[in-house]
């Protein structure tokens, strides 16, 4: 019966494990190996488990447990598929995934539009920024690297960074609280400096090139979100640009839209947390228009 380490060693050699895949769970598949290394696969137990996931919270690192647990329920079911241990052993499975609780706030409309207004003062940039997020409901690393060239029959054609999902949204997409669709965000983003970027510098500063790609938004975001005179900490960890996405899902809801296809989510019960707003929104139900997205994933 094959150790731990060399189970990850045979893995890798055969393909079984991706470069990419071995690289995103190379610290969880250290920590296992450091701990449990020189164990074989079906002597570890679930008390094993456990208590590296007691090291994780002793520390505080509540997420990095979550990711190591699922990294080595993995682990166990590629073992499974190759004979090493016997089908149904996952002593990771078994053991309770480690708890976080959220503190990071929702972003409600009505916050919105006051950092939006203070976002006019300094950060030139940002307004288009907030109005793609809101607009697109996509990621922060997708919104950076929308290109003018991206558009293609009527549609913005994104293929996310993180799940590699393909997504056309048409122009005629209209977000109705902004009261603004997303062929128009696109003509504000249209100006006199020369970018192939939607989302771009104006002016050269610093490392910063003029129509070079915008990077620091989460610098400019929370700037913005603090000049604002509100008590943002009555509710947590204030809201981060990221937090636009909910926004968006949530507003797009109300509109009856499926709003999973627009966020490329592979799964229903991903979107569903996105429009939860953890307490800060009354629900509503309105029957407004729909629009067709076209949805594709690898």
């Amino acid at each position: 019966m094959p150790g731990v380490a060399g189970f990850l060693l045979s893995s890798d050699s055969r393909g079984e494990i991706k470069l990419n895949t071995l690289k995103q769970k190379n610290s969880p598949l250290k920590v296992l190996d450091e701990h449990l290394g020189l164990r074989s696969l079906d002597q570890i137990t679930v008390k094993d488990i456990v208590n590296i996931l007691d090291e994780y919270k002793e520390k505080g690192h509540i997420r990095m447990g979550q990711i190591f647990r699922k990294v080595v329920i993995d682990v166990f079911k590629e073992a499974q598929q190759l004979g090493d241990v016997p089908v149904g052993f996952n002593p990771a499975e078994a053991a309770k995934k480690p708890h976080v609780k959220i503190t990071r706030q929702r972003l409600t409309f009505e916050e919105w539009k006051l950092i939006y207004t203070a976002a006019k003062k300094e950060h030139y940039f940002l307004q288009k920024g907030m109005l793609l997020a809101v607009v697109t409901g996509q990621r922060l690393s997708d919104i950076c690297k929308m290109k003018f060239t991206d558009i293609e029959d009527n549609h913005l054609l994104v293929e996310q960074t993180k799940t590699g999902a393909k997504i056309a949204i048409p122009l005629a997409l209209r977000c109705h609280q902004l009261d603004i669709s997303l062929g128009e965000v696109i003509s504000l983003c249209r100006d006199q400096v020369l970018s192939q970027y939607l989302f771009h510098h104006h002016h050269a500063k610093g490392k910063a090139k003029r129509g070079g790609k915008v990077q620091p938004l989460t610098v400019a975001f929370s700037k913005a979100r603090d000049e604002v005179e509100y008590d943002w900490a009555q509710n947590g960890t204030p809201p981060s640009f990221h937090e636009q996405r909910s926004l968006s899902e949530r507003l797009y809801r109300t509109q009856g839209m499926d709003t999973q296809v627009l966020l490329g989510h592979s799964s229903k019960t991903m979107t569903d947390r996105y429009n939860d707003s953890r307490g800060k929104e009354w629900k509503k139900n309105n029957n407004l228009v729909c629009y067709r997205l076209f949805f594709s994933s690898r």
